[in-house]
């Protein structure tokens, strides 16, 4: 395998994260302090929080989280599923396994980097199937079906979409995957924003849940807002593929933090309730985010999406979405993501896009600190 890529928008964290005054990108929901997830655990997970031993845990995870994990599926049991530490090595582990030299796979564009790159660099031959804004970055099944190859061995999507926050209509979703199931081919569905729909009409059915060949990854990271966890999963009712990624997890983590799996399993049995309250806060914001946007119309375009915590709007600006960016966190403090962030190698990426977060609480200092900036320009 060939040396991978610098991931783009985790070196911009490395600089930016935690140095600048107001994270108005973050891509997870609010999180939450040890003592609010404890308070909702049961007395037996209590009791398993407290005579938890800090030994080593099983490399597929827990049997107890395995099976607690299955319950969010319809079809699914422990069985199906293999855990990691975060979505990012599920994600590795399983682009390691699905593919191999001269094999072909498609991803959507834009995208999160690794979700592109991994398969550039395992298979080196990857096609990318544009998600546009003039179709409300809507999933194109033509432009899938004329992207297949005898040799296609995956098709890699992520709804709700990051950084679009789009969500695959319904007729769309199921007809990739009986495309994906007439012709054999693995379907990675990326769901970790599943649970922040604005509409729950719109929630798609989990992959793994309707055919064999289907890949759910998921993690406690986003929709859930516990990304200190450090717990993902993959669920698939492919066994052999699991193990395959089983093996190669002994070289990664090697097994999670047990102190984890058992929180973990505490949000997953609350997760309505952590769902809940996630989109709650997420719809406030949104509702911020379009009171602001509607007060500078000649500066940008906004336009709601579908679920997630992020958004993808358009900068009209003269001086260009890069320059506002980078002004914004320097002079203000305010970190945004310009499109040159999700810049792909396979297809142009809108080059006046930004994305912005609205997961999380005290957005009001960050949209103050906005205006501030704007006042200062217009003068």
């Amino acid at each position: 395998m060939t040396t991978l890529p610098d991931f783009r928008l985790e070196t911009h964290f490395s600089r930016w994260e935690f140095k600048a005054r107001h994270h108005m990108t973050a891509s997870d929901a609010e999180t939450m302090t040890m003592s609010d997830l404890l308070a909702l655990a049961g007395p037996e997970d209590r009791e398993a929080w407290e005579r938890v031993a800090l030994g080593y845990t099983e490399t597929w995870g827990a049997p107890e989280l395995r099976e607690t994990i299955a319950t969010t599926y319809d079809t699914l049991s422990g069985a199906d599923i293999l855990t990691f530490a975060g979505a990012e090595e599920g994600l590795y582990c399983a682009m390691l396994a699905l593919l191999a030299p001269g094999d072909h796979a498609i991803v959507t564009v834009p995208n999160y980097q690794s979700m592109e790159t991994m398969p550039v660099t395992v298979a080196g031959h990857v096609t990318g199937i544009a998600l546009r804004p003039e179709n409300r970055w809507q999933l194109d099944l033509d432009d899938v079906r004329a992207a297949l190859r005898p040799e296609t061995k995956l098709i890699a999507v992520n709804f709700p979409n990051n950084p679009t926050g789009t969500i695959a209509d319904q007729a769309i979703f199921r007809g990739l995957v009986d495309l994906c199931a007439g012709r054999g081919i693995h379907l990675f569905s990326d769901e970790v924003y599943r649970g922040l729909e604005i509409d729950a009409a719109k929630r798609l059915p989990q992959a793994a849940d309707l055919f064999d060949k289907g890949i759910s990854l998921n993690v406690m990271s986003k929709a859930y807002g516990l990304p200190g966890l450090r717990i993902g999963w993959i669920a698939s009712k492919d066994h052999a593929l699991l193990a395959r990624m089983e093996k190669m997890k002994h070289y990664l983590s090697i097994c999670n933090a047990r102190p984890s799996e058992v929180l973990a399993g505490i949000a997953i049995k609350a997760r309505e309730t952590i769902f809940a309250r996630n989109r709650a806060l997420c719809a406030e914001n949104m509702a911020r985010l379009g009171a602001f946007f509607a007060d500078y119309p000649n500066l940008y375009e906004w336009a709601e999406p579908d679920g997630g915590c992020v958004a993808f709007p358009r900068y009209r600006g003269a001086d260009g979405v890069e320059a506002h960016c980078r002004r914004l966190v320097e002079e203000k403090g305010v970190l945004l993501l310009p499109s040159s962030l999700y810049v792909s190698d396979l297809l142009p990426v809108p080059p006046d896009r930004f994305r912005v977060g609205f997961g999380r609480r005290n957005i009001e200092a960050g949209l103050s600190a906005w205006r501030e900036f704007l006042a200062e320009e217009a003068r």
